[in-house]
Order: structure tokens, then sequence, then C-alpha cells
């Protein structure tokens, strides 16, 4: 049978991580709040919601909503930039924190199994390598 492709690789590393993070007990995030979130806390410097809308080529309304959800979990907060009152900024939190720091394990883990079995989930349409 054929060896699945990088891109079949990482399609099934992102449906397993997906899936784990979707059993698991916490927050589940949608691709937008998980965009939003993934910025915010793997780009260095400061984050506004104008900035985050240019950044994703989304609109600011559909950012807000995002860090609303993001803020109800506690995973982002807005904060008034005190040099332009105008702007707001979006913070990290204690619990983004360890919130990234466990997507980071599922990805390595999901990452490794697939590596090691040579083959992708079923659901990516990609051939299973014989064990």
């Amino acid at each position: 049978m054929a060896q699945p492709s990088a891109s079949d690789q990482l399609v099934g590393t992102l449906r397993d991580t997906v899936v784990s993070m979707v059993r698991r007990d916490g927050p589940d995030l949608s691709a937008r709040q998980l965009g939003v979130f993934l910025t915010c806390y793997l780009q260095e410097g400061a984050h506004t919601v104008r900035g985050l809308a240019a950044e994703l080529n989304v609109s600011k309304p559909a950012i807000t909503r995002a860090l609303d959800r993001l803020g109800e979990l506690d995973l982002a907060r807005r904060k008034v930039d005190p040099m332009d009152r105008r702007s707001i900024l979006v913070q990290r939190t204690l619990k983004g924190a360890a919130y990234l720091r466990e997507l980071r394990s599922i990805m390595s883990e999901a990452s490794t199994a697939a590596r090691k079995s040579g083959h992708v989930s079923a659901e990516t349409g990609s051939r299973r390598a014989a064990s």
C-alpha cells in the first residue's frame, strides 16, 4: 500500500488533535475561536481587535464574538489600551497558557502516533499502510 503524503499526515494529525480536544473535558472552540486564540498566543506583541481582524481577514464583529467566547472561558481577556482609549488590547491569561500547553501535548502525541504507525486516519481518505 502507498505511504500517505506529508499533507495527508498533517490532516490526520489535525483530525486526531481535534477529536482529542472534543473528547476531553474542557473548552470546545470553533475554528475561528481557535484561530484567534492561536494568533494571540503564538505571535509576539500586543494584539488588538482591529489588528486581529486585519490579520485573519475577518470582520471586527467576528473577532469580538470569538473574543467573547474566549473571555467566557478565561482563555483571553480584553482591556482598553491606556495609550489609545479607542483601541482594545487582547491579553493572554494563565488558563489560556495552560490550554496552549495541553494543545501542544495532544498535537505532539497525535503526530508521534502518526509517524510510528505510518498511516493517517481513515477520515482523511488516505489508505492505511499495513501494520
